[in-house]
C-alpha cells in the first residue's frame, strides 16, 4: 500500500488492492481527510485515478464536513457505552480516575489527563467487551477461539478463518446496541465467512435493529475512531464511502 498525490489535486491518495473488492471504491479517512482507492484484483491504477478525479466534487464535499477530533481535556466529553460523561480534572484528589455520576474525574498533574483517560478508558474495554462477545457467542452458539481487543482506527472488527475474534477497544464508548451489533456481525461469520444473504439473515436473526445500528456508525462512528488515535488503517466502514456501480454494504469491516 503506498500513499501519494495526484498531479492535478493536492488530495492525498491511499492505495489499496483487494481480492474481496468487485468495484473500484472511493473511502474518506475521517481523522486525516486521506482517500483510500480500493481496486479490485483486474483494476488498473489508471482506472482508479480516473473515477477518483471524476468524483473530486464529491470527496472535496466529504473532506470539508469532517469534524476536528475529539480533545480530552478538563470539561470536555467522553461517551461510555453512550453516556456522555464530562472530564472532570481533580488536581489534588489522590483516586487516580474514577467514574461518578455524569462525569470521569482524574486527579494528578493536568499534562496526564488525556493519557490517563485514554487508560481508564482501555479498562473500562477489557472489563466490559469480552463479556459482551461471551454473552452473544452463547445465545448464537458460536465458538470463538480467541477475543483481542486492538488500538486500531480502521475497523470495529473483524474475525479470522481461524475463529479469532478482533475488536476496536473504541466499541465501548458506543451504544449497547451498536456495540452488539458489531459483535453478532462478526459471530456470524463463523458460520458465514463471507457477505452472503444467509450471512446477514443470521446478522438480522439475532439483530432486527441492524440498519439502524449501521445509520449510527455512519454518523457518529468516525468521530469516536479518532479518540486518542495512534494508528494507522486501510479500511473505514463507517465514514464517506463512493463506489463504482451500485453501492455494498458499509458493515463490511
Amino acid at each position: 500500500m503506498t500513499t501519494s498525490s495526484d498531479q492535478l489535486t493536492s488530495i492525498p491518495i491511499r492505495w489499496r488492492r483487494s481480492t474481496r473488492a468487485r468495484r473500484i471504491a472511493l473511502r474518506i479517512d475521517p481523522s486525516d481527510g486521506i482517500v483510500t482507492i480500493t481496486l479490485p484484483p483486474r483494476a488498473t491504477q489508471g482506472s482508479g485515478m480516473a473515477f477518483f478525479q471524476a468524483n473530486l466534487a464529491w470527496i472535496e464535499r466529504q473532506r470539508q464536513q469532517r469534524r476536528p477530533p475529539p480533545q480530552l481535556q478538563n470539561g470536555s466529553t467522553i461517551t461510555l457505552e453512550g453516556e456522555t460523561l464530562t472530564i472532570r480534572h481533580a488536581p489534588t484528589a489522590r483516586r487516580g480516575v474514577w467514574h461518578e455520576g455524569d462525569a470521569i474525574h482524574v486527579s494528578g498533574d493536568a499534562a496526564f489527563l488525556p493519557r490517563r483517560v485514554l487508560s481508564f478508558m482501555h479498562d473500562q474495554a477489557a472489563r466490559r467487551l469480552p463479556g459482551a462477545v461471551h454473552h452473544w457467542a452463547t445465545r448464537m452458539e458460536a465458538k470463538p477461539t480467541s477475543i483481542a481487543l486492538r488500538d486500531v482506527r480502521s475497523r470495529w472488527g473483524s474475525c479470522t478463518r481461524q475463529g479469532r475474534i478482533m475488536l476496536s477497544w473504541r466499541l465501548v464508548m458506543t451504544p449497547p446496541a451498536v456495540r452488539d451489533y458489531v459483535i453478532i456481525h462478526e459471530l456470524a461469520h463463523l458460520a458465514h465467512f463471507d457477505h452472503s444473504q444467509r450471512f446477514w439473515q443470521r446478522v438480522e436473526t439475532f439483530c432486527p435493529a441492524r440498519k439502524r445500528a449501521e445509520t449510527w456508525l455512519r454518523r457518529h462512528g468516525g468521530t469516536l475512531l479518532q479518540v486518542g488515535n495512534t494508528s494507522t488503517g486501510d479500511f473505514l466502514p463507517d465514514t464517506g464511502v463512493l463506489e463504482d456501480g451500485p453501492v455494498a454494504s458499509l458493515a463490511e469491516w
